[in-house]
């Protein structure tokens, strides 16, 4: 893969998408940091980054211990100059511990850097936390 390449040619990148997306669905945090490379990070909004599989698979497991049937829908796949983009909507119910009981169903997009081992070297994940803060306390 050339510096510049933003998919190096023997990934498919959908398919790629699609069993990320069901990672997040399978109530398994280590499926998902399995996506990412051994010192990949996972950032999401302003937040410091997840760096490493371990703290990956524990960024995974607060949002599938806060919302217990969480499902997170693959909406699209951008693949831009800079890199894929994985747009994304969360459902569930924030019934775990300390919950509010509300039902969230709030959309983003994760901004993907794929490393040479074809697995995520970086994910950037954006998504509109005052919205977000808002359904936790009133509902979707």
């Amino acid at each position: 893969m050339v510096e510049s390449d933003p998919v190096p040619d023997s990934i498919d990148i959908r398919d790629f998408a699609t069993r990320y997306t069901a990672a997040w669905c399978s109530r398994d945090p280590r499926s998902v940091a399995a996506f990412y490379s051994d010192q990949g990070s996972l950032r999401v909004n302003d937040d410091p980054p997840a760096v490493g599989r371990d703290a990956i698979a524990q960024l995974a497991q607060s949002f599938m211990t806060a919302f217990p049937d969480l499902r997170v829908l693959m909406d699209e796949l951008r693949l831009t100059e800079n890199g894929p983009e994985y747009h994304w909507t969360l459902c569930g119910t924030n019934s775990g511990p300390g919950g509010t009981g509300r039902k969230v169903r709030i959309s983003g997009f994760e901004r993907w850097r794929i490393g040479t081992d074809r697995l995520l070297a970086s994910s950037q994940g954006h998504f509109d936390a005052a919205e977000y803060r808002r359904q936790l306390e009133q509902g979707a």
